[in-house]
Formats: structure tokens, sequence, C-alpha cells
């Protein structure tokens, strides 16, 4: 493309740690997207899922949804998740709710244990990037 310029796009989630830390939630850059490491957290901040390494990669997920959304992309378009786990011996449930979203998609993917994460009480953190694509020009296989 020559002589044209790849719009980017940063959106913030308006949390305290995004201006503190200089990231942004999602970032858009042509077609490519990448969402920035995401925590089970409700919009009022709370740990959603205390305890629960299933419940919080559910909301993990829902969160990266959103996130996805508002640069006009969906799961579908994921094609990298990294999942960090406190504890690999949740990985199971962890990958329970990972496949409920991403079964059909298939992802290329990524699950290590970290010693810990910046709450005591998040067990799950994830991060993604996605390439929007036309859908009709191509079929999950």
């Amino acid at each position: 493309m020559t002589g044209s310029k790849m719009q980017r796009k940063n959106v913030s989630s308006g949390t305290q740690w995004e201006l503190a830390l200089g990231y942004s939630r999602v970032v858009r850059l042509g077609d490519s997207v990448y969402v920035s490491g995401t925590t089970a957290t409700d919009k009022e901040g709370h740990i959603v899922g205390v305890a629960n390494p299933y419940a919080q990669t559910i909301q993990v997920i829902k969160n990266i949804q959103t996130a996805l959304q508002a640069v006009g992309a969906s799961l579908k378009d994921v094609v990298r998740t990294r999942m960090y786990v406190t504890d690999i011996n949740n990985w199971k449930k962890v990958g329970q709710a990972h496949a409920e979203f991403f079964k059909e998609i298939r992802p290329a993917s990524t699950l290590v244990e970290v010693s810990r994460l910046i709450n005591p009480e998040i067990l799950v953190e994830m991060e993604v990037d996605a390439i929007i694509v036309n859908t009709s020009q191509y079929e999950i296989k």
C-alpha cells in the first residue's frame, strides 16, 4: 500500500492502571488487533469468581469479547490466545472455559504457569491477538 497509512486505534477501558502504566486495553492497527492481558473483573473492578479458575476464565473471555467489539472485531477473529495461570493444576478448568468459546475457532494457544499475578485472588490472565478478515473469504477447518 504505497502512500497510504494504516490507521491505529487505541481503546481504554478506563482503569487507573492503563494511564499509570501507559498501555491500552486494545489496539487495532489496520486489520490486526491486540488485546492486553485481561483478568476476571466486572465493570466496577471487582474480581469475579474468586477461587474459581473456570468462572474467572469465562469472565476473562467475556471481557476480551467486549474489548474486541470496541474495535470492530469478534472472538471469531482471534488467531492467538495466551493464558497465564497461577496453578497449572487448574489447566483443565481453564481449558474447558476456553473451549466453550474457541472450540470451533481453534486459535493458536499457550497456557503457562506463572508465580503470581497482580492480585493474589486473580488465578487467570489472558491476552489475545486477532486479525479481522472478511469471513466469506475463508472457512475454519
